[in-house]
């Protein structure tokens, strides 16, 4: 059973900065997909990033290209989002999962472990 566990969220200012991570244990990640998903108040779940854990592969969502970046760190078992030059439309519960398998996909569906999410707050 993977259990991952989100930190780093909070109140920030826009233009300002972030690093969310999520520390992952019970499981490997290796050969796996983890992703990082937000949930605005009465929006649906949408897909922010991922990254190949084995390949190293990134892909994003084109409302965060040049501004976020996911990345891992092999021996922690952690996988980091820094999130630069936020907006107020950044605004949302984030969270990271997992999806099984190397290939990725942006569906939620597809990700069969979840953390339980962490706030990320930009005002204007």
């Amino acid at each position: 059973q993977v259990q991952l566990v989100e930190s780093g969220g909070g109140l920030v200012q826009a233009g300002g900065s972030l690093r969310l991570s999520c520390a992952a244990s019970g499981g490997t990640l290796t050969g796996h997909v983890m992703g990082w998903f937000r949930q605005a108040p009465g929006k649906e779940r949408e897909f922010v990033a991922a990254l190949s854990w084995s390949g190293g592969s990134t892909y994003y969502t084109d409302s965060v290209k040049g501004r976020f970046t996911i990345s891992r760190d092999n021996a922690k078992n952690t996988v980091y989002l820094q999130m630069n030059s936020l907006k107020p439309e950044d605004t949302a519960v984030y969270y990271c999962a997992r999806k099984r398998g190397s290939t990725y996909t942006v569906g939620a569906e597809r990700y069969d472990y979840w953390g339980q999410g962490t706030q990320v707050t930009v005002s204007s």
